[in-house]
């Protein structure tokens, strides 16, 4: 009797240690109103804020957040943004309101928030937190008529790979890690009571068309796309500074793989003649040469980011231009009917 209660205490224990993947994030529509609100009210600053809620198996569920007070320059930001968080989860609780971080959120420009500063920030999150996420917000793209809103975490092979801080191209390699294998985007499910919802039907308008749907059809999209393509010059222009790094460290390496040969030559002509007089033989090594001190090969990281935002805008500017063609489509076809 004590073997199988142990055993099946055992089993119990190995279940409780598989971790189920995360499938989707499941953000309450009270919530998404708040970010978007937050965002868009100091846009195009850049803020962040706190998601609360709970971790249920495969889903994550945010069932609360609060912004982040914007701070200056002069304030002392690690110790007032931990204390300003820690009273704010206090007094959630007092109110008996969800006060467990799942991550936290923040706007973005253009897209343009594929940055090491939001690695680091996600690796600072997961030492405390197993799993959480990063609720991304766009209110320029928001005004295109596009709710711009996605749930970002960070692929497991990649934070292996990170904490070693080895970002070779030989590890690379090892692993399979390719610049697209950085982020992990998780569906988002909206979700409302029912009260909120028979609240909204309530709400709803008899005219089937809304502002929304005549903000679709504007025909100007010419500031949009020339922001997106002015993004994407510079981090071109960041790419090809990148590839001038490893153009120079496969120069440096090469040139001293040819002073490595030639003193290995020399050493070895010095040796037979050495030998041929009886004298013993020299290391065909010399720690202390410069020659054979090792180059370090720069970080593949940054190339990776920037690769991973230049299709970021790519796809973005595919996306305009794509709608545009069919307003202007739509357009010449009713100047025809007319």
């Amino acid at each position: 009797m004590a073997n199988t209660m142990a055993r099946s205490f055992l089993q119990v224990a190995a279940t409780e240690e598989t971790v189920t993947p995360l499938r989707v994030v499941q953000i309450e529509g009270l919530v998404i109103l708040k970010i978007i609100k937050h965002c868009k009210d100091h846009s195009p600053a850049l803020v962040t804020g706190q998601l609360l809620g709970l971790d249920v198996g495969s889903v994550l569920e945010v069932t609360n957040c609060f912004p982040f007070p914007i701070r200056e320059e002069d304030e002392e930001i690690e110790a007032d943004g931990a204390n300003y968080q820690l009273e704010m989860m206090r007094c959630l609780r007092e109110v008996n309101v969800d006060n467990n971080t799942v991550g936290w959120y923040q706007s973005t420009l253009l897209g343009s928030f594929q940055t090491v500063e939001l690695i680091e920030t996600f690796m600072n999150y997961q030492e405390n937190i197993r799993r959480c996420v990063c609720i991304i917000y766009d209110p320029s793209r928001s005004e295109q008529g596009v709710l711009a809103l996605k749930a970002l975490k960070l692929s497991d092979s990649f934070m292996e790979l990170y904490k070693s801080n080895n970002f070779t191209g030989e590890k690379l390699r090892e692993k399979n890690l390719s610049w697209v294998d950085i982020f992990e985007e998780i569906p988002i499910k909206v979700s409302n009571s029912a009260l909120i919802s028979a609240f909204m039907t309530e709400l709803e308008p008899d005219t089937p068309v809304s502002q929304c749907d005549y903000d679709r059809l504007q025909l100007s999209t010419s500031s949009l796309m020339e922001r997106n393509m002015e993004f994407l010059t510079e981090c071109m222009d960041d790419l090809s500074m990148e590839q001038q790094k490893f153009q120079y460290y496969y120069r440096s390496l090469s040139r001293q793989q040819a002073q490595q040969q030639a003193w290995l030559q020399k050493r070895r002509t010095e040796n037979m003649a050495r030998k041929a007089a009886g004298e013993d033989p020299l290391p065909e090594e010399d720690p202390s040469n410069p020659i054979f001190k090792p180059i370090s090969e720069p970080s593949r990281l940054d190339s990776f980011l920037i690769t991973n935002q230049i299709s970021n805008y790519c796809n973005q500017i595919n996306g305009v231009s794509g709608q545009s063609f069919n307003r202007l489509y739509l357009m010449k076809a009713l100047h025809e009917d007319s």
